[in-house]
């Protein structure tokens, strides 16, 4: 193994301690090198500089993981124990045979201390094998062990028996010094010449701090006193004073196996096998590779910078070659484009010559087209009128259908009525049947019966018959007079009926005629309250509510509104019916800047009776909204208001959309300016219509719903005054008042005319009744008779009688039912008969109307579309006429201007020089003289510099960048190989690692099979975690209990001894000449003593080339001392007693 260096700093020389950098057991920054490992892009990978023959320079970065491919692999780890545990079984077996050589370096012959400690003076020939110090606790036995350190250059703390130098000097001394005595022989002797066959090493330190080595031969001559000859001296004899495996404490020891946790003892482990230090170093020198990439790819960004040095030395040296041709160069320039100039301008007034006569052009064909159109307005506006007169003759519809609906109404009534007699005639037949079936059954039945009787007496059967016959007339006269007063009863409740309908609708009338009069009366108040207040009309209590925001504090500005004020309809005749219904509820809106003063006016709008009252928050952003309008020829509700406020015009297009919606005078003018903006839209009709066409094809159209007389909104977008409002709601009032008391009086004569209807009801009715008692006492008398004709007749036969008498009389009271009904019946359909002809006279009177007008709107319609469009024609070619004229006057204006420049020029240019022909173009050539003159003056700016001193430069720039190309070449090269070393020797550091830890637990179930134990060694490399499991010979005895034991669970002995065993198995894996233990035995009985005595000596034996310092305080009598052991007594320590007085 290579030797490495192995001195620290020490603690005297107030130097920090190196910052710890961590272990590079399983993973690395850098990849394994390969062909495809190499990666490039934005800022990684390479850093290409381009060379004279274009060959890039590769700069790569240091950020792949060189070690992602070594983590260890479990499977890989068993194989290779299988594949080499038995040989390194087999070597140990061999090696224990065999007698170990004695060093020839590097090994301690001598130690000497003055002051040091408890000593005041001590000295030490150690053996070259095998040494044992013994003595009892307090002689000083730990001492040598820190003498041995501080003298080889550790430091202090890693002694566990101080922090400092000054700790080691002897209580009441200002200086202590350590010597120790190296052996140096053989062929691999450090410096042979200079030292000799020894190196006396003397380190003196005082208790101000101070400190200083002397390094001298074996003749006591000083060779130097520098710290780094002695680094120099241990990296060469591999000597690692700081190793806690080479010089381990008591205390060390101890926490080792009992207190440490397994990933401490796997940096142990590292630490001890000088693993860690290994790592630590690839790890510094692949940082410093990456260091080296990064500044290597930073001195590659300057070679573009060289290289445009290089490149413009050499143009500036092009340009001094050129310098001499460009005067001449830049006279014949000026010459050019002198005349340049000339032709420029002559093609400029060209240009302005074919602008005028384009533009008169266009004014001719303007002026045409307005000619056309206006004809065709002329034609398109006689039609209007004749059809606008055709119209009106024709005249409204709405007196048929008041007539239609009456018919209707009748109509209705006498099917109903028809319905019900037919109903009571069925049910009349029904009972006639029956009652006839009856009586042809009685009389079959009493003719049967008479035949049997021939007793009875004829005379006073006659006159009982007379008299009944006599009865029965008076009743037969009785009955047709109740005939006639039922009829009379129904006639007159008939005429009651019809009254009292025809009242009720006099009522709603009546009602509906007040409810008229008093929204006239509200509207008269209105209009006298708006001559007092301009407010009036969007509210109420308007001026209160506009006081109250005067003398409000608000968050943001005052409130705007009522809108109303500030907007104006252009032409109310024509549209303000139509806008009060759309846009009349925003007039009494009101608009905020800050949401907080919503609830305070809000408040103020509640208590003054305007709970509707739209609040708009917006800011005050007065945005273009010029896009959403149609093109000017277009009516929008924009374009027939004045809006004052930019504010409230915004909230106008926002809530709205004001300046898009069109306007029209019919439903069918509206959808024709639809469908001509092809782009969809809304548009308001003056006959209340709503008219939507949709931009992918179709539309629709709704009535709007016009306004009750009572609403505020119709004050609104008036054309005359509030004085005449008031006098047109007067005279409104009083046609309906007029109206009202017609009703009134036709009300009370309907109520009179119910009231005589009524009485002769009421008399009928009593006449009624009077006629049915009458008619129930002769019923009565014929019975009487009737019963003395049929006392002589048997009982069966006077019974038959009475029931033929009642089916008689039932079959009578049914006639007489029938005949009435059917005289009622005929009478409704004589009724029914004028009101079906009538309705169809009506209906036809109707469609055929309809038709006709409807024909006349579509084709006055078409005719306003037309003119309007002959308008919008008239007024777009008069506008783009007017805007040709003033191109025309500009641009006769421009050529004027333009032809004066062009002959002043010419003389200029004749004057100057002669006439260039063809030049080119004056950008062209002036780019060209301005970059001669530029050129002229660079050379000016350079006075002094010879052509011969630019080329001088020239070279100077080729050199530098030669020079810079080939050494970050060549340290590219330097810093890959470096690299492709660092991850070869990481590979292999993986190995060492593989095999050490191999050989360790080989070695250590070797030692503990010594006193019968088993256990093994437990390493686990991925992270970092190093576990002992122990079996006694307790547990093999009796098998209760056969689970490994933790160190930590292990009694003292037996932990001592597998301390022991783990150090002699890491021992073999360490290249220090010198192995040193303090202390080993402290806890161990007799026979883990003998054993491990024994087993270290043995080991001591086999080893070649080492040397065993070992320390305890125990007697060495029971141990077996060979030739190779050297035993060191210490004598016991002073301890200054005396007798105490207890006197």
């Amino acid at each position: 193994m290579a030797k490495r260096r192995a001195v620290a700093d020490s603690d005297d020389e107030r130097e920090s301690e190196p910052h710890s950098k961590r272990s590079r057991t399983s993973e690395s920054d850098d990849e394994q090198p390969g062909p495809h490992n190499r990666r490039s892009g934005k800022g990684k990978g390479r850093a290409p500089v381009q060379e004279d023959n274009h060959e890039p320079i590769d700069i790569e970065d240091d950020d792949d993981d060189g070690d992602a491919g070594m983590q260890p692999d479990e499977d890989e780890e068993k194989k290779f124990e299988e594949d080499h545990e038995e040989i390194i079984r087999e070597r140990l077996m061999n090696k224990s045979k065999t007698q170990g050589g004695i060093a020839e370096m590097g090994i301690i012959e001598s130690l000497e201390m003055h002051q040091f400690m408890c000593h005041k003076y001590l000295t030490f020939q150690l053996g070259p094998q095998i040494n044992f110090i013994i003595g009892h606790n307090g002689s000083g036995k730990s001492a040598v062990l820190s003498a041995l350190t501080v003298a080889l250059g550790g430091k202090a703390n890693s002694t566990g028996r101080g922090t400092g130098l000054k700790s080691f000097i002897r209580e009441g001394q200002s200086v202590a010094e350590v010597t120790v005595v190296l052996k140096n022989q053989g062929e691999e002797a450090y410096r042979p010449k200079e030292y000799g066959k020894s190196i006396v090493i003397t380190r003196r330190f005082t208790k101000d701090g101070a400190s200083s080595y002397k390094i001298k031969n074996k003749d006591g001559k000083v060779i130097s006193t520098k710290r780094e000859e002695l680094q120099a001296i241990c990296d060469h004899m591999n000597i690692q004073v700081d190793n806690p495996m080479n010089i381990l404490t008591q205390d060390s020891a101890r926490q080792f196996l009992s207190a440490s946790s397994p990933s401490d003892k796997y940096k142990f482990f590292l630490k001890g096998t000088q693993l860690s230090q290994l790592s630590e170093e690839y790890q510094t020198c692949m940082e410093n590779i990456s260091q080296t990439a990064k500044v290597l790819k930073r001195k590659a960004e300057v070679i573009p910078d060289l290289e445009d040095q290089y490149n413009e030395a050499q143009q500036r040296f092009e340009e001094a070659e050129r310098a001499r041709e460009q005067r001449h160069r830049a006279d014949e320039l000026k010459k050019e484009l002198a005349w340049a100039h000339v032709a420029a301008k002559e093609q400029e007034l060209e240009g302005k010559m074919k602008d005028v006569a384009a533009i008169q052009h266009k004014i001719e064909r303007n002026e045409a087209e307005i000619k056309t159109a206006e004809d065709l307005r002329v034609a398109c506006n006689a039609n209007v009128v004749v059809l606008e007169e055709e119209l009106e003759a024709l005249g409204e519809v709405e007196t048929l259908n008041q007539r239609q609906e009456e018919v209707k109404r009748k109509s209705s009534q006498n099917k109903s009525k028809m319905s019900q007699l037919r109903s009571e005639e069925k049910t009349i037949n029904e009972s006639l049947v029956g009652v006839n079936g009856t009586i042809a059954g009685l009389e079959k039945q009493i003719s049967d019966e008479q035949a049997r009787v021939e007793s009875h007496s004829r005379e006073k059967r006659e006159k009982a018959n007379a008299k009944l016959q006599e009865t029965n007339a008076k009743l037969a006269e009785k009955d047709a007079t109740l005939k006639n007063v039922v009829e009379e009863r129904q006639h007159a409740f008939g005429e009651v009926e019809s009254a009292t309908a025809e009242i009720r609708r006099l009522e709603l009338e009546r009602g509906t005629l007040q409810e008229r009069v008093m929204e006239c009366e509200g509207q008269m108040a209105r209009c006298a309250e708006m001559e007092r207040s301009k407010f009036a009309q969007f509210g109420n209590n308007m001026d209160r509510v506009m006081h109250e925001i005067r003398h409000r504090q608000w968050y943001g500005q005052p409130p705007v509104g009522p809108f109303g004020l500030y907007v104006k309809i252009k032409e109310p005749e024509k549209w303000g019916n139509l806008l009060r219904i759309v846009i009349g509820g925003n007039m009494s809106s009101f608009a905020l800047t800050d949401g907080r003063d919503r609830p305070a006016l809000a408040k103020i709008l509640e208590e003054s009776g305007n709970r509707n009252c739209q609040i708009i928050i917006a800011e005050v952003d007065l945005f273009e909204f010029s896009e959403g309008e149609p093109p000017q020829g277009y009516l929008t509700i924009l374009r027939a208001l004045e809006v004052s406020d930019p504010y409230v015009l915004r909230q106008l297009v926002n809530s709205a959309h004001v300046e898009s919606v069109l306007l029209a005078h019919t439903r069918a003018e509206a959808d024709q300016m639809l469908m001509s903006l092809g782009t969809g839209g809304t548009a308001m009709a003056a006959d209340n219509y709503r008219v939507v066409r949709f931009p992918e094809g179709g539309g629709q159209s709704n009535p709007i719903p016009p306004l009750r007389n009572g609403d505020n909104r119709q004050q609104l977008f008036r054309s005359s005054n509030a004085d005449a409002e008031r006098r047109r709601w007067a005279g409104q009032r009083d046609e309906y008042s007029s109206r009202l008391q017609a009703s009134i009086l036709r009300l009370q004569e309907l109520k009179g005319t119910l009231s005589r209807a009524q009485k002769a009801v009421n008399d009928l009715q009593a006449k009624e009744r009077q006629l049915g008692r009458e008619c129930r006492e002769l019923r009565t008398k014929i019975s009487n008779l009737q019963v003395e004709l049929n006392e002589d007749l048997p009982v069966n036969i006077q019974a038959l009688q009475d029931a033929l008498q009642e089916a008689m009389e039932e079959k009578a009271n049914i006639m007489q039912q029938f005949e009435a009904l059917a005289r009622e019946k005929q009478k409704v359909a004589d009724e029914g008969k004028p009101l079906s002809i009538e309705n169809e006279q009506i209906r036809r009177q109707i469609a055929e109307f309809s038709e006709r007008r409807q024909a006349i709107k579509d084709r006055l319609s078409d005719a306003v579309t037309e003119r309007m469009q002959a308008d919008h024609s008239i007024q777009h070619y008069r506008t783009k006429a007017d805007a040709e004229r003033d191109k025309l006057k500009a641009a006769e204006e421009a050529a004027s201007d333009v032809q004066a420049e062009f002959e002043a020029w010419t003389k200029k240019a004749s004057d100057y020089c002669e006439r260039v022909h063809n030049p080119r173009k004056v950008e062209v050539v002036q780019r060209n003289l301005e970059a001669v003159q530029a050129a002229l003056k660079e050379r000016e700016k350079r006075q002094g510099a010879s052509i011969e001193e630019i080329a001088e430069e020239l070279q100077r720039k080729k050199a530098a960048l030669d020079t810079a190309k080939k050494e970050i070449r060549a340290l590219n090269s330097l810093n890959k190989a470096l690299k492709k070393s660092v991850k070869a020797r990481l590979a292999r550091w993986h190995e060492f690692r593989r095999h050490i830890a191999l050989r360790c637990k080989v070695y250590f179930g070797y030692h503990l099979s010594n006193r019968g134990y088993f256990g093994k060694v437990l390493f686990d490399h991925v992270n970092g975690k190093l576990e002992l499991k122990v079996q006694t010979d307790d547990q093999n005895l009796t098998q209760a209990n056969t689970r490994e034991k933790d160190p930590r669970s292990l009694s003292g002995g037996e932990k001592s001894f597998s301390t022991i065993c783990l150090l002699l198995s890491l021992w073999e894996s360490i290249g220090c000449p010198i192995r040193c233990l303090d202390e080993f035995d402290v806890f161990m009985d007799a026979v883990n003593r003998r054993i491990s005595m024994k087993m270290m000596i043995d080991t001591a034996n086999t080893s070649n080339r080492k040397q065993y310092v070992l320390i305890t305080p125990q007697d060495m009598t029971n141990i077996n001392i060979g030739n190779t052991v050297r035993v060191h007594r210490m004598t016991d320590p002073e301890r200054g007693q005396g007798v105490l007085a207890f006197s």
